[in-house]
């Protein structure tokens, strides 16, 4: 059974966001997704600098089975990316809500991280 981190926020697409003390929202990809690609062999995180839309694909993830676009829970500006990915993406597979993480932003909407999945509704989605 996949972790569910009370502290992110959801996408139905599985990809998660958490508010950073800076106001910065780190994104990464649940556990769930995570364990439905397998292993992870490829990762192409979005440009630092680059403006991103809520809702839009962002990024990819590659695993031995296939290949899938990552999408952003917010809008705004990427402030940084995870570079340890580009040599080992299996850290997403390892630790999803950790040093898995794939990028930052700072959200040019702050009110739409409120309008994403809480936990315990993303979780229910996954039973169903």
């Amino acid at each position: 059974m996949s972790k569910v981190d009370t502290e992110c926020r959801y996408l139905k697409s599985h990809e998660w966001a958490r508010k950073n003390a800076d106001g910065s929202i780190i994104v990464g990809i649940s556990d769930h997704a995570q364990i439905a690609l397998g292993d992870l062999v490829f990762v192409e995180l979005p440009a630092v600098g680059s403006t991103l839309n809520a809702g839009a694909s962002c990024a990819v993830v590659e695993s031995v089975k296939a290949a899938s676009d990552v999408y952003s829970p917010m809008s705004g500006v990427v402030s940084s990316v995870n570079s340890v990915l580009a040599d080992s993406p299996e850290t997403i597979n390892n630790d999803a809500y950790g040093a898995g993480w794939m990028f930052t932003l700072m959200p040019s909407a702050a009110g739409e991280f409120d309008a994403l999945l809480d936990a315990k509704t993303y979780e229910a989605g996954l039973e169903s």
